[in-house]
């Protein structure tokens, strides 16, 4: 990493928990690698303090900007001044970026990650029946991206009916026909399931959905990147699934951010 002086331009990433999160470690050589005077923080915050405390880091002279992980993606396109087409139709953001008038502007780049490291390994989304299991901040960005790649069927699992209902009803408008929901996963004729949601931090949580209930053939993959290798994604395997691990979302967001930023 480079010298961090007082001409250092500082970013923060905010989440509770934070220990698991990868961008720090992959965004902050490539600035160094670049000579670019900048760093990313990681900063726990929890969802109670949220609000507040990205109100206070806009009264940071040289704080540019925010990423935001699990659980704030929602609140943070709460608090956005303005925010692209695609952050409110997923109903998140995990970027915002402090504008020299102290406003926010926001975006979603978890979808677009996901999907070009599907498409990286040659696994590209193009009409494909998946299902996504999780419809919160970043599983409703996945979704949105999906669907933009050309999925043939999308189908909606979340354990809060509301919010998977929230999400479906405004989805449904954007990609009609396509779109599908309920609280269990439906995994029979899957060509892709998605885990997008945070089971699978801890060793003791349990699995996201039940891998038996897939064809043979259909990818699994997680949006979890740390562990790398999630229980879920050893239980396919097992299974003799192909897999998909998280990181891969997070390494092809990484462009993305430095041209959000302008870095």
């Amino acid at each position: 990493m480079a010298e961090i002086s007082g001409t250092t331009r500082v970013y923060a990433l905010l989440g509770d928990p934070i220990t698991q999160v990868r961008a720090p470690g992959l965004l902050n050589p490539v600035l160094a690698r670049r000579g670019t005077d900048a760093v990313l923080i990681p900063m726990r915050v929890a969802p109670a303090d949220f609000e507040r405390v990205v109100h206070g880091l806009g009264q940071v002279a040289n704080l540019h900007g925010l990423l935001v992980t699990v659980p704030h993606k929602a609140a943070a396109l709460a608090l956005a001044d303005r925010a692209t087409d695609r952050a409110r139709l997923a109903g998140s953001a995990n970027a915002l970026r402090r504008e020299p008038d102290g406003t926010w502007s926001a975006d979603t780049f978890d979808g677009d990650g996901f999907v070009r490291g599907l498409i990286a390994v040659g696994q590209h989304p193009r009409d494909r029946r998946v299902c996504v299991v999780g419809a919160g901040g970043a599983g409703s960005a996945v979704a949105v991206a999906l669907l933009d790649a050309g999925v043939a069927e999308l189908r909606l699992a979340d354990t809060n009916p509301d919010r998977l209902e929230t999400l479906r009803k405004r989805l449904s408008v954007a990609y009609p026909g396509r779109v599908a929901a309920a609280v269990r996963p439906q995994l029979a004729d899957a060509d892709l399931a998605v885990n997008a949601t945070p089971l699978g931090l801890h060793p003791d949580d349990p699995l996201p959905f039940a891998v038996t209930g897939l064809p043979a053939g259909s990818l699994v993959a997680d949006i979890i990147m740390s562990p790398a290798e999630t229980a879920l994604l050893r239980e396919a395997r097992r299974w003799g699934l192909p897999t998909h691990p998280g990181e891969p979302m997070l390494a092809h967001q990484i462009d993305s951010y430095l041209t959000f930023f302008g870095l």
